[in-house]
């Protein structure tokens, strides 16, 4: 493999990202096969703290959890970027 060769998404932030996201669905899942949707529903827009809320706050915090392990390598390839022109130039 050349030393280019950049891994995205692939780093401790984004597993933790896509866990959270699975464990989100599953009991959303688990609740809709318990009742029915129209309880799920009813659960959910009620004001009432339940595990349904949990759920879909689990799940957003997953895609939250991934979008920062994104964002993290992505910056850092820029900075890489940078600094190495930045040397280039310099070296002149």
């Amino acid at each position: 493999m050349s030393s280019n060769y950049y891994r995205r998404g692939r780093n401790p932030t984004t597993a933790f990202g896509i866990l959270f996201i699975i464990i989100g669905t599953v009991a959303l899942v688990r609740q809709l096969i318990v009742w029915t949707e129209d309880f799920v529903l009813e659960f959910l827009l009620n004001s009432e703290l339940t595990s349904e809320k949990v759920a879909v706050a689990t799940i957003c915090v997953g895609v939250f959890i991934v979008l920062l392990g994104l964002r993290k390598n992505e910056q850092k390839r820029w900075i890489f970027k940078i600094s190495k022109d930045f040397e280039t130039c310099n070296n002149r």
